[in-house]
């Protein structure tokens, strides 16, 4: 699809990595700001020469501020449910029956480490 649009949001948030070896650092509970980008692509554009109106995306703000800012994502989510690369699929989950132009999610824990998920 020739046409994309990105928005970035943040959230502060804890989680431990249950599944990992004991003595692993990431088992213990630590924190992150969370940046969330999520793509949207179109074949063409909308009436207003838009993928989509950037402002449609708040909903995932308010989302995120309601349920997973200031949280611990192993109580929010599921003890399994708390990698990156699972959340950006959590997102991806989230978005597309609010914005079926989703075609990405990517998540980053610090600035420079980033996971994706793209269908």
């Amino acid at each position: 699809m020739p046409y994309r649009i990105t928005k970035e949001f943040t959230f502060s948030a804890s989680h431990c990595l249950t599944t990992l070896p004991e003595g692993h650092q990431c088992t213990r509970i630590h924190g992150h700001n969370f940046i969330v980008k999520v793509e949207l692509s179109a074949d063409t554009l909308n009436e207003h020469g838009f993928v989509r109106e950037f402002s449609d995306l708040s909903i995932l703000r308010d989302y995120i501020d309601s349920t997973l800012d200031h949280r611990h994502l192993n109580d929010v989510l599921g003890d399994n449910m708390v990698t990156s690369e699972q959340l950006a699929k959590h997102f991806y989950d989230w978005c597309l029956p609010h914005f079926p132009e989703i075609t990405a999610v990517g998540i980053s824990e610090t600035p420079k480490i980033w996971a994706e998920y793209r269908p």
